[in-house]
């Protein structure tokens, strides 16, 4: 009799058992379920504000430039209503014999510095040293131009043959193509191919050059928290022996964009020197005297300036999906309904 209610017993517990991890298995799924419809309610509803947010600053932006011409055409309106009775007094004072000071000479320049000083704002080019290739103002919003460098190195050959790479020469460009950084380097080891012809280095440039540990200390330093821009630039991080942060990288040897635009295919791998000359009808890295670095590293930055835009939506919406929350996997958690987490007094052994 004992055994048969020790048998009964253990079956109910069992079942019991069987049903409350039946109950438990199902509220984790509906819990699951209400946590992602929650948040996909919440993704649509930022998308949502980021469209409007967009469609309101589109539909600022003309409000804006007409604020600003009307602004600037009520400022000198004044002005010049004062140097025409500005005229009209020496005028009469010439006549009385009296002096009267003439206004100055850059009054009738106003508005023209104004509306210039505007272009600048609006597109984000200041400086003809490197005006933007597509003839276009820059349309990307989410980088400021001072968090853009261009980058280009020059490498000699040391050790047998010449085939080890270090660093001869590195130049450094801001957004507007002005020179941040540009020094001949010491390599650390004897040069024993200088690589003229591509390099454009000679024996009297390591003369008196920068040694190549304190050149990496204010390269880094220039570089540090930059979007750096640059045509295969894993080469020259390779000889700066550094590693820049992905997403902060802009190689125009990589990127599909430029390709697609030349009309090449999209696995090919094209020159620097190819994608200057069909896409900024610009002649690189010509003659015997070798390649300069800072020519390189103004064509990399222009062709980034034609596909900018593009470019950085793209990352943009890459880095958001990375971002976004995932949906639990119910499968991953299957684990937790082993015996090893449930309380003592349900599992059997403690029977």
């Amino acid at each position: 009799m004992m055994a048969g209610k020790s048998k009964g017993n253990k079956g109910s517990s069992w079942g019991l058992l069987s049903n409350y991890r039946y109950l438990c298995k199902k509220n984790m799924m509906l819990r699951a379920v209400e946590s992602a419809r929650a948040r996909k309610k919440r993704q649509q509803k930022i998308m949502t504000a980021d469209v409007k947010r967009k469609r309101t600053d589109s539909s600022n932006e003309p409000q804006d430039a007409e604020k600003l011409v009307k602004k600037t055409s009520s400022n000198t309106g004044p002005e010049r209503q004062t140097t025409l009775n500005s005229e009209d007094r020496s005028s009469d004072a010439s006549k009385s014999g009296l002096s009267v000071p003439m206004p100055k000479a850059t009054d009738h320049h106003n508005l023209d510095s104004v509306l210039r000083d505007s272009w600048e704002v609006d597109s984000g080019f200041c400086s003809e040293a490197s005006p933007p290739a597509s003839g276009r103002s820059s349309p990307c919003l989410s980088l400021c131009s001072t968090t853009v460098v261009a980058l280009d190195c020059e490498m000699v050959g040391t050790g047998p043959g010449g085939r080890c790479s270090e660093l001869a020469r590195c130049s450094i460009l801001d957004y507007h193509g002005n020179i941040l950084y540009d020094k001949y380097i010491q390599p650390c080891q004897p040069v024993t191919d200088y690589r003229t012809r591509w390099s454009g280095i000679r024996r009297h440039h390591l003369q008196n050059a920068t040694p190549f540990d304190q050149a990496r200390e204010e390269i880094l330093s220039v570089l540090e928290g930059k979007v750096v821009v640059g045509h295969s630039i894993y080469n020259d991080f390779e000889v700066l022996d550094t590693l820049h942060p992905g997403h902060m990288v802009r190689d125009t040897g990589t990127t599909r964009l430029l390709s697609r635009l030349a009309g090449f295919p999209l696995q090919r791998c094209v020159s620097l020197k190819i994608l200057a000359s069909k896409l900024l009808s610009r002649r690189i890295q010509v003659g015997r005297r070798g390649h300069c670095s800072v020519e390189d590293a103004r064509a990399a930055l222009d062709l980034y300036k034609l596909v900018e835009g593009k470019w950085e939506e793209e990352l943009q919406s890459h880095l958001r999906d990375d971002d976004a929350p995932h949906t639990p996997s119910l499968a991953a958690s299957n684990h937790y309904m082993q015996d090893e987490y449930w309380p003592d007094d349900l599992t059997p052994d403690s029977q």
